[in-house]
């Protein structure tokens, strides 16, 4: 496909997937806060059928904002119903998915030393990674863990951690952390595709005909919007992690995107008991003292590699820096240069330059992890070698 129609279907499919993404995301904070901060309201109302009320200003105007038991006394001509913001954000997602990921599967999917080098076998892997993902998670919502809360969600840690530990086994370090986000994502869009609309439409049949709802079913469904709510933050730290290469190139990288994602989810909860007027400043100071230790740890257990290999370098003639200007010219100033050579590349990626040793050194904290963890060159086309991977980072740890 011309490279330029890519990058085109890329922007229309990212623009797309950030505006529907920001419409679900504000939908559900606001909903859980709008549930979260109703109070009881007066006898009138109650007398009304009304559960809960709540008041609010916005937009130079006063808001009634009330919420029923079951119906109010004349159902509403139009009723609006809260779904294609989920799924608008998980087709343009995966419709993203397939124009990085699947078409270019060599360059993005494939990783370096992973345990599938066929792009086709990839694609296939990451088809099944997110559908088993899916099928497990609905499994574990049928399990009597779903009444314990603690224990579901030490459950989904667990299933998190293990689904990250085999991304990064099978994929790109990229690509792993947007494989969990995206499976993670769709757990969230099925909440509300086979949850929380069969749900509200089993609800409004039953008031419209007058007959009881079945109360279960609707607990459900409240507890699938929660967990979307817990699970939010998590995914939107795996879907702009490409921004993050000192995380996803860690060696520990798997580990990393469990606890900043369970942090991110700890410090959600603040808000949520917020809304119920419980203030707990310890979780949001916790939260963020977990995010001091873990950038601490993960500064002291960066690369090694390089280290371990310097005994392994290829002695050769030429002169050190003459070495690395080699390696430079040959993988990374095709793409990383301010005219590149790289059919598809109208200007270096990320506004990156590395063709000179002084550009690399401007770089080296982006480019360490992003060399070690095998991302970079994309794909591997220009067929780096082991040899000359080591001998890139031991010059840039030693500048």
């Amino acid at each position: 496909m011309d490279g330029m129609i890519l990058e085109w279907l890329n922007l229309a499919f990212r623009w797309f997937h950030v505006v529907a993404g920001i419409a679900w995301i504000g939908a559900s904070f606001y909903f859980i806060w709008l549930d979260l901060s109703l109070r009881e309201p007066p006898q009138w109302k109650t007398d009304k059928g009304i559960k809960g009320d709540l008041w609010a200003i916005h937009g130079g105007g006063i808001y009634e904002v009330a919420k029923y038991h079951l119906r109010p006394e004349a159902m509403p001509q139009k009723l609006h119903w809260f779904k294609w913001e989920a799924y608008s954000t998980w087709l343009s997602g995966t419709g993203l998915l397939i124009l990085m990921y699947y078409v270019q599967a060599q360059s993005y999917l494939v990783g370096h030393n992973t345990w599938l080098q066929s792009p086709g076998t990839a694609v296939v892997a990451s088809i099944l990674f997110i559908a088993v993902g899916q099928l497990l998670y609905e499994l574990l919502l049928r399990t009597p863990l779903v009444k314990k809360g603690l224990a579901f969600a030490f459950a989904l840690l667990v299933l998190i951690t293990l689904a990250s530990w085999l991304a990064h086994q099978l994929f790109s370090a990229r690509a792993a952390y947007l494989h969990v986000g995206a499976m993670i994502a769709t757990w969230m869009a099925g909440n509300v595709f086979w949850g929380i609309m069969p749900a509200q439409r089993k609800f409004i049949a039953a008031v419209s005909e007058s007959r009881e709802p079945d109360l279960n079913t609707a607990l459900f469904a409240k507890l699938r919007s929660t967990h979307n709510n817990y699970l939010t933050l998590p995914v939107i730290f795996c879907m702009i992690s490409n921004h993050y290469p000192f995380v996803y190139g860690h060696p520990y990288n798997w580990l990393a995107l469990v606890t900043i994602g369970s942090l991110l989810a700890w410090g959600r909860h603040f808000f949520n008991l917020k809304h119920r007027d419980i203030i707990k400043p310890s979780i949001l100071i916790s939260a963020a003292l977990g995010m001091v230790l873990v950038a601490i740890i993960m500064g002291f257990t960066k690369n090694t590699t390089a280290r371990e290999s310097a005994g392994e370098q290829p002695q050769l003639t030429e002169s050190r820096e003459m070495q690395i200007q080699t390696i430079l010219t040959t993988h990374c100033s095709n793409c990383h240069a301010s005219s590149p050579t790289q059919p598809g590349f109208n200007a270096p990626p990320a506004g990156l330059l590395i063709d000179t040793l002084e550009h690399l050194t401007v770089v080296k904290t982006r480019a360490i992890p992003a060399i070690n963890s095998g991302y970079m060159p994309l794909g591997n086309f220009t067929s780096m070698t082991d040899e000359e991977r080591q001998a890139l980072l031991l010059w840039l740890e030693e500048h």
